[in-house]
């Protein structure tokens, strides 16, 4: 039985879903060129159902999340936190006062 992972990448511009099939990139797509809105952050939902939709298509049924073998969240802790921390300062000295607490919560997550 082919493996199927669904990969998704959200919450920077540009958020995105993919669909692999036994490692091979069966279909993907910006979350962007489905809601017009230019470099849109939000979570993917409707890349996401286009994944599945043409997963589907390939397989003759369509597919739902029970089919998939594993669902994928990309981040970068150290690369998210260092744009946290540059955004905060760049704004200086009008982005301090919630850079702290920012900073402190990010901290805490411990992914890094």
């Amino acid at each position: 039985m082919p493996k199927k992972i669904l990969g998704i990448s959200a919450f920077y511009h540009d958020s995105a879903a993919v669909l692999c099939v036994d490692g091979e990139i069966v279909f993907g797509v910006h979350e962007e060129r489905l809601t017009r809105v230019k470099h849109d952050a939000s979570f993917p939902e409707k890349a996401v159902r286009s994944c599945l939709e043409q997963g589907g298509r390939l397989s003759g049924k369509p597919l739902a999340l029970k089919d998939l073998d594993a669902v994928v969240f990309y981040e970068k802790p150290l690369l998210k936190f260092e744009r946290l921390l540059e955004t905060h300062y760049a704004f200086a000295p009008f982005g301090l006062p919630s850079s702290p607490p920012c900073t402190k919560a990010r901290s805490a997550e411990r992914d890094f």
